[in-house]
């Protein structure tokens, strides 16, 4: 099973029970969701009306928490560290997991350094263990650790929650490309009449050829056929002259011959 499915499972699981949990339940729930292995999206939980009713309660920072982890980072967590609960180990490892992807959304060329500052590792042998049991092996990244570099090279990374901001630009962004999509269609298809066009112009000109030259065989065999005909009639007219000289040329021989 790929994360991706195995993510949206537990996913539907936290979202049936948070609708049906009120106060210190339902805190206590979120301390679950945020600390599963397997879970690292966060807004359908944000969205079930129950978490309204913690607003205000003395477990309002649990659903503070619940939005740190659906869209902010480890360096975020410890700058707010003293209005929100104590993390539990499993939990430090998910938010510092969280923090590598929301690195991976804006570079994928992610250099040691700015990984130990952000993740607070004091060495690269932590790193890269970190990178590779908590990251690499849960599937949430895929990438090459570059030892002479000093850096890590992503290749995949899993996606995290679009924080309220980022809808109103992913939006534009889309209605942008699909008005882009939209002008490439009307090229294409204005083409494609070009090219019809151009093909029945082409049909029609070859047509005109094509007549052009059986009129002009029709012509050569007519030609022909006269040429014949005309041959024909002057070797007939050309016979009678040459007998009309022999029959002259022998009157004309007796006439000459003496009488005896």
């Amino acid at each position: 099973m790929d994360i991706e499915q195995q993510q949206a499972e537990v996913l539907q699981q936290f979202v049936k029970q948070a609708g049906n949990l009120e106060g210190s339940s339902l805190a206590a729930l979120l301390i679950e969701a945020t600390s599963h292995p397997s879970l690292f999206a966060f807004s359908e939980i944000l969205s079930v009306p129950n978490l309204s009713t913690l607003e205000g309660t003395q477990y309002s920072s649990s659903l503070d928490l619940l939005r740190l982890f659906a869209y902010g980072t480890w360096t975020d967590y410890k700058s707010n560290a003293s209005g929100l609960p104590a993390l539990l180990p499993e939990q430090v490892c998910k938010l510092k997991q969280l923090s590598v992807l929301a690195l991976a959304e804006n570079n994928k060329v992610l250099p040691y350094d700015q990984l130990m500052q952000e993740l607070d590792v004091s060495n690269v042998r932590e790193l890269e263990d970190f990178l590779i049991n908590e990251c690499m092996y849960s599937g949430i990244v895929r990438g090459k650790l570059d030892q002479m570099r000093r850096c890590f090279e992503v290749q995949f990374a899993a996606g995290r929650d679009l924080r309220p901001e980022q809808v109103t630009s992913m939006i534009q962004t889309l209605a942008n490309w699909l008005s882009l999509s939209d002008n490439l269609l009307h090229s294409i298809q204005d083409k494609i009449k070009w090219a019809d066009s151009m093909n029945e112009v082409d049909k029609r000109h070859r047509k005109e050829v094509e007549d052009k030259v059986e009129d002009v065989k029709k012509t050569l065999k007519q030609a022909d056929l006269d040429l014949r005909g005309h041959d024909e009639t002057l070797f007939s007219d050309t016979g009678g002259l040459m007998m009309e000289y022999e029959e002259d040329r022998v009157r004309s021989k007796r006439r000459r011959q003496p009488m005896p």
